[in-house]
C-alpha cells in the first residue's frame, strides 16, 4: 500500500474523515451492538471530532524495558534482571512461522486493511449482534500494538495501567487516531515487529525472544510452526492458555492457530493435521530474574549494584529518574567482581563457617588504589528461606545492609595510631598499660568541650599476665587495650575522628562517629566494606580511595552511561601508613594475628574481638588486595563462647582463629597466580622490655613519663598524669570491648 513516510501522510482534515468513518462502529464493537450508521455518526460528531484534534500529533513510544546483565570484570555473567523479561529482536531473527501464525489468528487481513479494518469491524457486529455478546472483537494488529505501547508506557504503576485499558470510547478514539499515524509512519514490517517484541506471552515473558526461551529453551528464530502456532495462540489471553499450567487447553488453541494458517493459506492443511497431532514439546527454562540467580554467591554484590545504581545522582537526578532507568533495563553493567577473588571468598567461607551455624561471617575484598570491590560474600545465602537472607551484611544500611554495622574491637586500633604518628607521636611512644586502669579522667574534643569520665569507666587488657609497659609495636602486635586507652587520652579525639573522616570511616547507619574514647576499642558498629577500604589506605600508603562496584554501563544502541569513579585522596603521610604497615605485620608475624598470615607475600592485619565475644573481625591486606571479615550474630544476641563454627569448637573465639583463617584461605586463592609486591617497611626498635621496672620485675613499679625515657618522674604512680581515685583497680566496666 502505497503510503507515505514522514514529512507526507494524511492530512489532519483526511485523518478526520477517515476516523469518522470507523471511530463510532469500534465502539459499538466494545458494547457488543449494531448501531445504525446514522445513530454513529450523530454520536461521534457530538463527542469526537473535538477530542480527535485534541489528541497530540505523534505516540510517544517508550524504549521497550528488557533484562539487564550483570557482569564481572572478565565479561562473566553474574546474574540477569529485569522488571519485564523481554529482549528486543529484529525481525529477521524471528521464525517465518511465528511472522505467519500471529498475523493468522489475531489479523489474517493485516497486509490487506490500513490501520483500521472496516470489513473486519462490520464482521465483528454482526458476529457480536447475533451472539448477544461481545463473541469477536476487531481491533488490528497495529491497534493492539497501540494498546501495548499505552500499557508499557504505564509500567507496573496500576492507577496508569488501569487507564490504559479502560473500555471506554475515548481510549479507543486515542488507539485509533495513533494506528492511523502508525501504519503512515511505520509501515506493515515495523509495526509486525514491534508487536512481536511488545506483548505479553505469559509466565513473565514480554516479546517473543523471551516466550520462546521460557517455553521451548531456544531462540524466536528457530522456532518450528507447532512451536509458534503455541505462542500465537497464547497472545489473546496468556493465563487461560498457558502451556506450564494448562497443556490441554494450550493444545487446543494451538489447533485453532494451526487450522487458521492453513485457512490463509500460509500452511497446507495436510501440514496442519500433521502438527496437530504432535505434543507441544516444551522445554520450560525457569526465570532467571535477580539477584537470587547470580552466580558465585554474588547476589549480595548484585545487589550492592542495584543499590548504587538506585542511589548514585550521576543515574538520575532524583530517585524516580534512577529507578525508571534500571527497570527499563536493556543495560550491560561491567563491574569490579574478580572471579577469581569471589570464588576464593566463598569457598572458604564455606569450609569455615556452614549456613546452619548459629552465627554468620560476611568477607569484602577491595583493591588498594583503584577503590575496587573485587569479592564480597557471606555464610546466609541471599534468598527468603531458612537460613537465608536479603540483608547485605558487608554494606551499610543505605545499602541494604546491617541497621548499625558491627562493633569492630581492637581492629579500630590502627586508626587512632595513625593519627597519634600524624600528630608528632614517636612510633616508639610507650605507656605504663597496665592489666586494668579507668579511662582517663577527661579527653578533649573537636567542639572544646571535654570528655569527661564521670561514670567512673574502667579498661583491662584480655589476660591478666599482660602489664606494661608497653611500647606501641608490641601494644599493637598484643593488641593492648589500657596502651590504646592512654594513648587517646594523649592524641584527643579530634585528631581521630579526621583520620576515620579521611578513610571514609562511618557507622553502620551512616552516621558519623561519636566522640567518645571507648571507639578505639571498637565500640561502635561498622560494616566490613568500610574496614576493608579503610585499610587499603595503608596498603596504598596512605591513599584512601572510596569502593566502586561498577566499571561500565552500555545502554541500548551501545551507547555508554557514565558511572560513579573512585575518588582518591590523601589521608597520612607515607611516612605514618609505613609506620602502620610495619606494626600491622608485626600483628601477623608474632602478635594476635599469627594464625592469619600468608607465607609467601608481605601481609599485615588486627584482630578484634568485642564485649561478651560476640563479634570477631579480621581486617587484613597484602599491598595488592585489603579484607575485612566479621563473625557474629546479626542481632548480636549470641556469645560466641562454648560455640561450634564450621563443625569446629570453640571455648572462645578469637580474631586470629576464625575470622583469620577465613581471610587467609580467600587470601592465598584470591592472589595465587598474581604479583607479590613489597611493603615498605621502617625500622621500628625494640625497647628494654624491662627497663623503668625494679630490680625483681615488679611491673607495678614507675615505668616512666610515658615517652620512652625509664623512671623520670620518680613517681610511683603507675599511671602517669592520671589521678587515680582510691580503688580504682578493683574493677568497674564500660570499656567497650576492644579485645583481641
Amino acid at each position: 500500500m502505497g503510503k507515505k513516510r514522514s514529512g507526507g501522510g494524511l492530512s489532519p482534515t483526511q485523518q478526520a474523515a477517515k476516523f469518522l468513518g470507523v471511530s463510532v462502529l469500534a465502539g459499538a464493537v466494545l458494547a457488543g451492538i449494531a448501531l445504525p450508521a446514522a445513530g454513529a455518526l450523530g454520536l461521534a460528531a457530538k463527542g469526537s471530532v473535538e477530542g480527535f484534534d485534541e489528541i497530540p500529533a505523534n505516540l510517544k513510544q517508550p524504549p521497550l524495558s528488557q533484562r539487564t546483565t550483570i557482569l564481572d570484570n572478565k565479561g562473566g555473567a553474574i546474574a540477569t534482571v529485569y522488571s519485564r523479561d523481554r529482549t528486543v529482536v529484529p525481525l529477521k531473527n524471528i521464525s517465518p512461522y511465528m511472522q505467519k501464525a500471529l498475523v493468522a489468528i489475531e489479523d489474517s487481513r493485516f497486509y490487506e486493511h490500513g490501520a483500521v479494518d472496516l470489513k473486519g469491524i462490520l464482521r465483528a457486529i454482526n458476529e457480536n449482534a447475533q451472539s448477544g455478546g461481545v463473541a469477536q472483537g476487531a481491533s488490528t494488529l497495529t491497534q493492539q500494538y497501540v494498546k501495548n505501547v499505552f500499557m508499557e508506557e504505564a509500567g507496573d504503576d496500576p492507577t496508569k495501567l488501569a487507564q490504559a485499558t479502560q473500555q471506554t470510547i475515548g481510549r479507543k478514539i486515542r488507539e485509533l487516531k495513533y494506528a492511523i499515524q502508525l501504519e503512515d509512519k511505520l509501515g506493515k514490517k515495523r509495526i509486525l515487529a514491534n508487536y512481536l517484541n511488545i506483548t505479553y506471552f505469559g509466565e513473565q515473558a514480554y516479546g517473543v525472544e523471551a516466550a520462546s526461551q521460557r517455553y521451548f529453551s531456544k531462540s524466536a528464530k528457530n522456532l518450528t510452526m507447532e512451536e509458534s502456532a503455541m505462542l500465537a495462540g497464547i497472545v489473546q489471553s496468556p493465563s487461560r492458555y498457558d502451556p506450564v499450567n494448562d497443556e490441554e487447553e494450550a493444545t487446543k488453541r494451538r489447533n485453532v492457530v494451526l487450522q487458521r494458517m492453513a485457512e490463509t493459506h500460509d500452511i497446507s492443511q495436510d501440514e496442519a493435521d500433521r502438527a496437530k497431532e504432535k505434543p507441544l514439546g516444551l522445554k520450560i527454562s525457569r526465570p532467571q530474574n535477580g539477584c537470587i540467580t547470580a552466580v558465585k554467591g554474588a547476589g549480595f554484590f548484585c545487589d550492592y549494584v542495584r543499590e548504587v545504581f538506585l542511589t548514585d545522582p550521576v543515574f538520575g537526578k532524583t530517585k524516580e529518574a534512577r529507578a525508571k532507568l534500571w527497570n527499563r533495563g536493556g543495560l550491560r553493567v561491567q563491574t569490579t567482581l574478580d572471579p577469581q577473588t569471589q570464588e576464593s571468598v566463598q569457598a572458604s567461607i564455606k569450609d569455615h563457617v556452614y549456613q546452619t551455624d548459629k552465627v554468620a561471617t560476611a568477607a569484602t575484598f577491595v583493591e588498594p588504589g583503584t577503590g575496587k570491590i573485587l569479592g564480597m560474600g557471606q555464610s546466609k545465602p541471599y534468598g527468603f528461606g531458612k537460613n537465608e537472607t536479603q540483608i547485605n551484611y558487608s554494606v551499610n544500611r543505605q545499602m541494604s545492609g546491617s541497621n548499625f554495622g558491627f562493633p569492630t574491637g581492637s581492629t579500630f586500633k590502627p586508626f587512632l595510631a595513625a593519627a597519634a604518628l600524624e600528630q608528632g607521636t614517636p612510633v616508639t611512644k610507650s605507656y605504663p598499660a597496665p592489666y586494668q586502669m579507668p579511662y582517663p579522667k577527661s579527653v578533649q574534643t573537636c567542639s572544646g568541650k571535654p570528655w569527661v569520665n564521670n561514670g567512673g569507666f574502667t579498661v583491662e587488657n584480655e589476660n591478666e599476665s599482660e602489664r606494661g609497659p608497653y611500647a606501641l609495636k608490641e601494644a599493637m602486635a598484643k593488641s593492648i587495650n589500657t596502651y590504646f586507652v592512654q594513648m587517646i587520652g594523649d592524641t584527643g579525639m579530634c585528631p581521630v575522628m579526621d583520620m576515620a573522616d579521611k578513610l571514609g570511616v562511618v557507622q553502620g547507619n551512616g552516621d558519623k562517629l561519636p566522640e567518645v574514647p571507648a571507639i578505639v576499642l571498637g565500640s561502635k558498629g561498622i560494616s566490613p566494606l568500610t574496614m576493608a577500604s579503610a585499610y587499603a589506605a595503608f596498603a596504598n600508603r596512605g591513599t584512601y580511595c572510596t569502593p566502586v562496584a561498577i566499571e561500565s554501563i552500555t545502554a541500548p544502541g551501545d551507547k555508554s552511561l557514565p558511572v560513579p569513579k573512585s575518588s582518591c585522596s590523601r589521608a597520612m603521610t607515607t611516612k605514618t601508613a609505613d609506620a602502620i604497615n610495619t606494626l600491622l605485620s608485626g600483628v601477623i608475624d608474632s602478635g594476635t594475628g599469627k594464625e592469619a598470615g600468608l607465607t609467601d607475600r608481605d601481609n599485615a592485619g588486627k584482630t578484634g574481638t568485642t564485649d561478651s565475644r560476640k563479634n570477631a573481625w579480621f581486617v587484613g591486606y597484602t599491598p595488592n588486595l585489603s579484607g575485612a571479615v566479621w563473625v557474629g550474630s546479626a542481632l548480636q544476641n549470641v556469645p560466641m563462647v562454648n560455640i561450634p563454627i564450621g563443625g569446629q569448637y570453640h571455648a572462645k573465639v578469637y580474631g586470629a582463629d576464625t575470622p583469620g583463617p577465613i581471610w587467609r584461605d580467600a587470601m592465598v586463592g584470591a592472589l595465587s597466580g598474581k604479583p607479590s609486591p613489597d611493603f615498605n617497611l621502617i625500622d621500628i626498635p625494640d625497647p628494654d622490655r624491662d627497663r623503668g621496672r625494679d630490680g625483681d620485675g615488679d611491673p607495678d613499679e614507675d615505668p616512666g613519663q610515658g615517652d620512652g625515657s625509664p623512671g623520670s618522674n620518680g613517681n610511683k604512680n603507675p599511671f602517669p598524669g592520671i589521678s587515680l581515685p582510691p580503688g580504682v583497680l578493683g574493677g568497674g566496666n564500660g570499656h567497650g570491648g576492644g579485645h583481641r
